[in-house]
């Protein structure tokens, strides 16, 4: 591959200026954030909390004309969280997202496409450690990633591999299978602690693709099937339900968390003519290991994650058909590492990381990317910048897109800085 030599330059100095941003930003962020819970007692309460992600990029030859760097502020997440307990054993999250925020419309105004909609509308039914279940609209339970959700990833776009059906559909109901990575169903889960590790399992029943009278492939109304276990062998990860998160930042100690996961409809993907049913296999780990530093202050944390998917789907000739629900089928890898310094500088700590994406449809040719960068950690999941460089080839040229660069290009470098904050 030819190096151009001015090119990378330009990129590492913007780069650099990104960080430079990153540091001066240090002094100026706040340091409170809103948020409230009203309580009755202790089984009876409501909270209401709010997250947003925004980013400011430049895609090499991502511009109008196609030649030049694009240059873009994104909204990618703007949310309202709302949850509650009503009794000992019951309790509800209703969320809400800027649907279309982070990437306006195809047809017609920004504002009339735009709006706040519903997210998450959950019954949780909590009653012990080992029994419980979740119904309405949430999570399908296949990857961590999936799980994390945007806003608990160790680095700011997690998405990198390709999506899931609940993520790849753009509706609810008639003509398709989810949004935002959630479903209508319900969710069953627990823990148990064989020889002192800790074994979580989930399983699951989702409505999946849904297919209207002779268009789509789902003619018999199919269920789809997800579940996951979840093996930590050292300390035990403590979130909601059976939500994940891509690191602890060193607060749950020592983490090694093997996984396995995966989901299946019949007729869950192709088209009327061309039915095919659509199933998922994938293997997560994380690692994360607070390092002693020897003088009682505040520790460095290293952090890895992987994960391996393999999916099958329909033969691609479906895509000639207008109500084909076309699926990637192939393989794809991520692996990433960061380390945590112990020193503040500012109000945060800085977190250089590295990643590798490999994927590789059985359609067309495979594809990679590396991505470098850093986090500034100011508090935890709740308040962090990033800056980070890609260079790579995330770009199929025609089958279902699988990945969020511009559809058809080749080779891309592209600069990135975010924020994130949230309570």
């Amino acid at each position: 591959m030819k190096i151009d030599l001015k090119s990378q330059w330009k990129i590492c100095v913007v780069t650099g200026v990104a960080m430079a941003l990153v540091a001066g930003m240090a002094s100026t962020v706040p340091s409170a954030y809103a948020g409230g819970t009203i309580k009755v007692d202790d089984d009876k309460y409501i909270s209401i909390g709010m997250g947003i992600r925004q980013s400011f990029n430049m895609v090499e030859d991502g511009s109008a004309s196609g030649s030049q760097w694009s240059n873009s502020f994104n909204i990618n997440n703007a949310r309202i969280y709302i949850n509650g307990g009503i009794h000992k054993y019951v309790k509800f999250a209703f969320n809400t997202e800027c649907f279309n925020c982070a990437v306006g419309s195809s047809s017609g105004s920004f504002g009339d496409r735009s709006n706040i909609g519903l997210l998450d509308a959950i019954g949780q039914f909590e009653f012990t450690e080992t029994v419980n279940f979740w119904v309405g609209r949430t999570l399908v339970p296949t990857e961590r990633g999936e799980l994390n959700g945007p806003f608990y990833h160790a680095v700011f776009d997690g998405f990198r591999t390709p999506f899931n059906q609940a993520d790849f559909s753009g509706n609810i109901g008639a003509g398709g299978a989810g949004l935002y990575g959630r479903d209508n169903g319900v969710v069953f889960f627990g823990k148990v602690h064989p020889g002192g590790t800790h074994l979580q399992y989930v399983a699951s029943v989702f409505q999946g693709l849904r297919s209207s009278l002779n268009t789509g492939p789902n003619q018999r109304d199919s269920l789809k099937y997800a579940g996951r276990l979840t093996w930590n062998l050292l300390n035990d990860e403590s979130n909601p339900g059976y939500y994940t998160s891509g690191t602890y930042y060193g607060t749950a100690g020592d983490i090694l968390a093997l996984a396995v996961g995966g989901e299946y409809q019949n007729a869950g993907a192709g088209s009327n003519a061309n039915k095919s049913a659509f199933g998922s296999v994938v293997g997560d780990v994380l690692f994360e290991k607070v390092l002693d530093n020897n003088n009682g202050k505040t520790n460095g944390v290293f952090t890895a994650n992987a994960e391996y998917k393999r999916y099958w789907a329909q033969d691609l000739a479906a895509a000639g058909n207008a109500d084909c629900f076309c699926l990637f089928s192939g393989t794809s890898v991520t692996a990433y590492a960061l380390y945590l310094f112990p020193q503040e500088v500012g109000i945060g700590r800085f977190q250089p990381y590295g990643r590798y994406t490999f994927v590789n449809s059985v359609h067309t040719s495979a594809l990679d990317e590396f991505e470098f960068g850093t986090n500034y950690v100011i508090s935890g999941h709740n308040a962090r910048i990033s800056a980070f460089w890609r260079t790579g080839s995330l770009a199929p040229s025609g089958g279902p897109v699988t990945t969020g660069f511009v559809p058809g290009a080749g080779h891309q470098d592209s600069v990135h800085l975010a924020l994130q904050l949230q309570y």
